[in-house]
Parts: C-alpha cells; sequence; structure tokens
C-alpha cells in the first residue's frame, strides 16, 4: 500500500506511519542474535508501503543502523524517508559532524531526510549544536533538522538558535501517557507548522493488555481492532505522525490497517478524555 503523507505549510512532508527501531540490533549494547530477523523486518514494512524508518546512533550501539543500511540495500534511495539521531553526549558542534559522518557510514546512504537531536543537553548550549545542525542541512547532508524529547522552552530555544526550521518534534504520546499533551507541546506544533512524531503508541502492546471499554466501543463503532483505534487517534490529529517496531509481519498488516479512515472529532476527544489510566509524565524519557 501508499503510506498516505501529511504536508506542513513550509512544505516539508512525511508518511503518517514509520518503522522504529529501537531494540533492534540490541538494546544499549550490540546484540546479534536477532539480526536476519531485524533486517527482515525491515524489508518486509519496505516491501508493505513503510517509507519512513526511524534509527538512531545510540541504538544497539550503532548496530541498529548498520542493519538498516543493510536491510534497504537494493531499494531506490529517494523513496526512503530515513531518520536518525545524534545522541545528547555528541551535541558539541564537531562532535555532531563526527556522528553524523559514522551514522552515514553505517546506513550506507550519503545524505538523510531528516537528522534529529536525540535529546537536551544540559551542559552542550543549544547554539552551538544548531550551528552544526545548520550546516548539515546548508550541506545537503539532510534534507531537513529534528529534535526529539526537548520540553516546549528547549524547543523554543533550539528554534530561535537556528537558521533552518526544525521541522519536527519526536516524543512519547499515546492513549495513556500525555505529558506533550498536558504541556503544551502538542498545540503548540499545531499552531506553529511543526511536525508532531509520536513514539511507543501502543506502549508496546501494554494498551492492549487490559480491555478498555471505550477502546472496545470505538473498534465495534470503526469496524477495526482496539491497536488500529490507539494508532489512528494519533494520525487522526492534525501535524501528529506515529512510529511503531514490530518484527511481526502479522503485527505489521494489522498496523497498516490503522491508515484507511480518519477518526471523527468527538471521538478523538471522547478517548482523549476519557481514556482510563492517564499519566502525565512519560514513562520512558521525561521531558528536560
Amino acid at each position: 500500500m501508499k503510506i498516505p503523507t501529511k504536508k506542513l505549510n513550509n512544505g516539508f512532508e512525511m508518511p503518517i506511519y514509520g518503522l522504529g527501531t529501537w531494540q533492534m540490533g540490541g538494546g544499549r549494547t550490540k546484540d546479534t542474535t536477532n539480526d536476519e530477523a531485524d533486517i527482515s523486518a525491515i524489508k518486509n514494512a519496505i516491501e508493505l508501503g513503510v517509507t519512513h524508518i526511524d534509527t538512531a546512533e545510540k541504538y544497539a550501539e550503532g548496530h541498529a543502523e548498520e542493519l538498516v543500511g543493510k536491510a534497504i540495500q537494493g531499494y531506490d534511495r529517494k523513496n526512503i524517508f530515513l531518520v536518525t539521531k545524534v545522541a545528547e553526549d555528541h551535541l558539541r558542534y564537531n562532535d555532531v559532524f563526527a556522528s553524523l559522518n559514522k551514522s552515514l557510514e553505517r546506513l550506507q546512504t550519503d545524505y538523510l531526510d531528516l537528522y534529529m537531536i536525540h535529546g537536551p543537553s544540559p551542559t552542550i548550549p543549544i547554539e552551538e549544536t544548531m550551528k552544526a545542525m545548520d550546516e548539515i542541512r546548508g550541506k545537503g547532508l539532510a534534507k531537513n533538522i529534528a529534535v526529539s524529547n526537548f520540553s516546549l522552552e528547549r524547543f523554543q530555544k533550539a528554534k530561535a538558535a537556528s537558521n533552518s526550521p526544525i521541522v519536527a518534534g519526536q516524543y512519547h504520546l499515546n492513549l495513556k501517557y500525555r505529558e506533550a499533551e498536558r504541556k503544551g507541546i502538542v498545540e503548540y506544533f499545531q499552531k506553529n507548522d511543526v511536525m508532531f512524531i509520536a513514539w511507543r503508541p501502543l506502549q508496546k502492546g501494554m494498551l492492549l493488555q487490559q480491555k478498555q471499554d471505550i477502546l472496545t466501543e470505538m473498534a465495534q463503532k470503526y469496524h477495526k481492532t482496539p491497536s488500529q483505534i490507539a494508532l489512528n487517534w494519533l494520525i487522526s490529529q492534525k501535524n501528529i505522525v506515529t512510529l511503531s517496531k514490530t518484527r511481526s509481519l502479522d503485527h505489521l498488516k494489522e498496523n497498516l490497517g490503522a491508515l484507511d479512515f480518519t477518526m471523527g472529532s468527538i471521538d478523538i476527544e471522547r478517548l482523549r478524555n476519557e481514556y482510563p489510566g492517564q499519566e502525565d509524565i512519560s514513562d520512558a524519557v521525561p521531558l528536560l
């Protein structure tokens, strides 16, 4: 299938659904045990139309990037929307360039569609980092730049320090965890022409383990599964796209079934307000 895209007023465009690669090739350390399965999962996703592939230099000590690089060989590079991230401790000017060059080598490509700061540094001035990010975009090494896990205040500081538009921000957001929503980031992005990339939309499947009446009700109304409702709740909102990691072909096909309808605004608000057990703060990466 052809994955729909969303486009900002500034011209930036990206698919509404992508494949995440956290825990492919290992977690915080490299593990080659499932390399073939991971490469196969990435290829399966591409074959089914998933062109947005998201990774990071610190995933499995760079090994996730290596797996992505191997998986995308043989496909037309211009049809892949490739995203990676520079780690928080590599945000000095020279370190950003060094990290980028290593990422490009592991990914076996000469440019990125989106290069992202993985998280803010409490010690490295954002002005120094954004100078490098601006130059990277100017040289065509990355078509666009973005940030991840920045508080709204830090995002605004990064924006003020950049000569290039920061076209996207990546955050933990789903029916249960609402920190980015409660702290005004979602609304700010929607009003200021920034794409919001929601990671862990199904909370690693935990959203589906407890049968919630409202999710069951919505699934019946739209003739979809609960996971498809949880995914669609995100992508039916303005400027929000999402990504999810799965090795399972069946799970991937189910996820793609969330992309062919638009949830009504009343139902979006009902889920926003009535979904039980909501948490204000991410259980994974609290905003700084």
